[in-house]
């Protein structure tokens, strides 16, 4: 006995004496999280027996590194010894029901400020101290947090090559419709589908169809359609109040369901920053096949769309609408009060940038040959990155070809794909104007700067929401409301419930990118945190974890278009010269018809297993009964 102790700390003397170590603490830990204490030594050794908190244990060194795993649920001072080393630190874990506070102190400033940047940066602020003060104490916790808002978070933001994939890209996207609309490319669009516009019904159509062709980014679609459309609709007897309803409810709709968008930058980004610390989803899929999937359990964008068609088909509106409709047809009084927009609630600087210019052709090729160039060079660009290292897959016999595609595009490098696609839109439309001699260089340029400009604002949220996800992935709320979640919600609840409150913050907010930037890093880690809870295998988590994926956005897009402080609502009422409470009280109960259906008719038998191809035809089936039986017809 003696010997073999005596042995044991003759190899324990041994290795301390030959190997030196630094040790790593964390600078902070959250109650009952895991953490973890780095270990390096400077010399090339494998084990190494130390004592951690009176207890012996061997660490296992990869590359000079070893990680000692712990978690606290009071103050405790670690001591690590190692040999005549001995490395001591005092933690005091985060209690970890803080964590939840940034994002929702984010959202319930934005209930009081209706603004959305603001909010964020309180939120931002909030955490930042929360972190810094339970490793400096109150008053340099709050100089600390106030230096690291910037230099630490949002510069990290910025310092991430995904991130500035997605900002790049959706300015080159902002720039290219400024041009094609300066050079007449998108009026060109707009002339052709116009042509057929001659009577309420068709007109209404050809309001619909605009707002589905200008697909790739929701303020051009707004602003274009409504600006261009109000004159035919105002000799048709169509409503402003109708008008502004098509422009509004196509334009986000669309625009978040398209795959080539100025939305889907930042929807891949808040997917990959959803998914980063799951390994499951992330060894399997792509940001980009998480996207596609999602599309499945979309129900209010699609039905939305649907449903504005089979008014227009049927003739038929119900509610405040009605009424809207039945006095422009009646007495020719497009408006209730024949009145502009109060230019206080909106710079129409906005509208200018999508202006045509004055006294040149309007060519629809300008516009239509820069998206198809985006659009293929997107396919393309997925195709190629997906197949490097993945060829074999095509000549897989035993896949089929949207499984061999699924497979390719969850693979692909999406956002260099986006990239070289919005840099080749950009220069196609800058050599078609220039060959045309519409404008001069300076002039484009100048064109595509100002496009620039009007995704400004969209870039601000985003950083400051990567800003805000990066400390709520710190302070692991995500862990929070998985525990809240797990054993009192269902899994198969989730989607609804993440529905009804991506809904809820987009109607506070105005916003449904603050939202989204909100509830994404949130929810996503949650729902896979509560299926795994359950006890439920990846195959049968992933069906619900695409539905709040599409929830989110599919909630957010309702609660916007109900918003009366929603930017794309104010932007619709501005190019429709509609009254803008006239807008906001004949568009909500339709959104508000749309949404329920879409919650119980989709998003919440489509958890419980129910497929997509039954809830789809069914929901259409149901609105159509709606739009049939409660509306009413409107003279023509």
């Amino acid at each position: 006995m003696f010997k073999k102790a005596f042995f044991i700390f003759l190899l324990f003397s041994v290795f301390t004496i030959q190997a030196k170590v630094s040790v790593n603490f964390p600078d902070f830990v959250v109650e009952r999280i895991e953490s973890e204490i780095e270990v390096q030594s400077t010399n090339d050794i494998k084990e190494l027996p130390v004592v951690f908190n009176d207890s012996t244990i061997t660490l296992h060194f990869e590359h000079n590194v070893a990680k000692i795993p712990f978690s606290l649920e009071t103050e405790k001072e670690l001591k690590l010894s190692a040999g005549n080393q001995t490395f001591t630190k005092t933690l005091k874990p985060i209690p970890l029901w803080l964590s939840v506070f940034p994002p929702l102190l984010a959202i319930v400033m934005a209930l009081l400020f209706k603004e959305v940047i603001s909010s964020l940066l309180i939120g931002l602020f909030f955490g930042a101290f929360t972190i810094e003060y339970f490793q400096s104490g109150f008053i340099d916790g709050l100089v600390n947090a106030f230096k690291k808002i910037i230099d630490t978070y949002i510069i990290g933001a910025l310092n991430n090559w995904d991130h500035l994939a997605v900002i790049i890209f959706s300015t080159l996207i902002g720039g290219m419709v400024a041009l094609i609309s300066k050079n007449g490319g998108m009026k060109g669009v707009v002339n052709i589908i116009s042509r057929y516009a001659n009577t309420p019904k068709s007109g209404q159509f050809a309001t619909w169809l605009l707002g589905v062709a200008i697909f790739f980014d929701d303020y051009a679609n707004t602003l274009v359609v409504g600006h261009t459309m109000r004159s035919i609709t105002d000799k048709l007897k169509i409503s402003r109040e109708k008008l502004s309803y098509l422009v509004d409810s196509t334009a986000a709709p669309v625009a978040a369901i398209a795959f080539v968008t100025t939305w889907i930058g930042a929807e891949l980004g808040y997917i990959s920053n959803g998914i980063e610390n799951i390994d499951e989803i992330a060894q399997n899929e792509g940001p980009y096949s998480i996207f596609f999937h999602s599309l499945s359990y979309s129900f209010y964008p699609v039905f939305t769309l649907i449903f504005m068609l089979m008014l227009i088909w049927k003739g038929k509106d119900f509610g405040p609408m009605y009424k809207a409709e039945h006095r422009a047809r009646t007495t020719g009084h497009i408006s209730s009060q024949m009145a502009k927009i109060d230019n206080e609630i909106v710079d129409e600087s906005e509208l200018n940038t999508f202006e045509p210019l004055v006294g040149i052709h309007h060519k629809w090729y300008n516009a239509f040959i820069p998206v198809l160039v985006v659009i293929g060079g997107t396919i393309l660009g997925l195709l190629y990155t997906g197949s490097e290292g993945n060829g074999h897959v095509w000549s897989d016999a035993s896949l089929g070809f949207f499984k061999k595609l699924s497979i390719v595009i969850g693979n692909a490098d999406s956002y260099s794909a986006l990239l070289w696609s919005s840099l080749a839109g950009v220069f196609t439309a800058l050599i078609m104007t220039l060959s045309q001699k519409i404008m001069s260089l300076s002039d484009a340029v100048e064109s595509i700067l100002a496009g620039f400009k009007t995704m400004m604002n969209a870039m601000i949220i985003l950083i400051l929401a990567w800003s805000l996800a990066e400390i709520t992935d710190l302070l692991h709320t995500a862990d929070f409301i998985t525990n809240l979640l797990a054993g009192h919600v269902t899994p198969l609840l989730i989607p609804t419930v993440t529905f009804v409150l991506a809904a809820l913050v987009a109607f506070s907010t105005g916003s449904s990118w603050g939202t989204m930037a909100i509830l994404y890093p949130l929810m996503l880690p949650a729902a896979w945190n509560v299926g795994v809870e359950a006890g439920m295998e990846y195959a049968a988590i992933m069906p619900i974890f695409y539905n709040v994926v599409a929830s989110v956005l599919a909630g957010s897009v309702l609660g916007d278009h109900c918003s009366p402080i929603s930017d794309t609502t104010i932007l619709s009422s501005l190019a429709s010269s509609c009254n803008h409470i006239d807008h906001v009280k004949t568009q909500m109960p339709y959104a508000l018809t749309v949404g329920s259906v879409a919650i119980f008719l989709g998003t919440l038998p489509a958890a419980m297993g129910i497929s997509s191809f039954i809830l789809f035809p069914a929901g259409i089936v149901i609105l159509y009964f709606i739009v049939n039986y409660f509306g009413k017809t409107v003279e023509n």
